[in-house]
């Protein structure tokens, strides 16, 4: 064999193993490029979830106790109303009509008050209010892990020289809002 063909096969095959490199390592950069996107995209969705569940679970539960309120209210209404009816009795037509509205008002104090839901409600609201958060600190923190992962991959030694800057720029972590410190406060009025 000559030496020429020789050299042509080594180059051709260093050549090779430098394009499938190459090709490896742009593909890598775009599976994790495309993983990073699809983090960012499940954030946005947990913030949508967010914002279309809790407005309406705050109406229903607000809903919710204000009928409790109304019933309660006519509830005791109608108890007091039967209890000063029996105070006004003088004839004996009255005493009759008390003696039946003493038998009513005895049934009445045995009687069960309305089953009083709006705190389940609220517990339930509560449960909502904190899953929802979790689910949008977990999609956070995995977009987070998207970009570290992204972020070293680009940034490696070799990766730097050969990878596109503008196609495969850096990524900024999840930043927290300015103030978003603070515990936001909730208002049932």
């Amino acid at each position: 064999m000559k030496p020429i063909y020789v050299v042509l096969a080594a180059i051709g095959a260093l050549l090779l193993f430098l394009f499938l490199g190459y090709y490896n390592l742009y593909n890598n950069a775009v599976g994790l490029q495309e993983g990073l996107d699809e983090k960012f995209a499940n954030v946005q969705s947990a913030y949508q979830r967010r914002a279309d569940l809790i407005p309406n679970l705050m109406e229903t539960v607000k809903g919710a106790a204000k009928n409790e309120k109304e019933i309660l209210t006519r509830v005791t209404e109608a108890r007091a109303g039967i209890v000063s009816g029996i105070d006004n009795a003088k004839s004996p037509e009255d005493m009759e009509v008390m003696g039946k509205k003493i038998n009513t008002a005895i049934n009445l104090a045995f009687e069960a008050y309305p089953q009083i839901r709006s705190t389940e409600n609220f517990g339930a609201l509560q449960a909502q209010l904190e899953g929802t958060e979790n689910r949008i600190n977990k999609a956070r923190s995995d977009y987070n892990g998207a970009v570290k992962a992204f972020n070293s991959h680009i940034r490696g030694f070799f990766n730097s020289m050969f990878l596109n800057k503008e196609v495969f720029a850096k990524r900024e972590a999840f930043k927290a809002a300015a103030g978003s410190e603070l515990a936001p406060t909730v208002n049932f009025d």
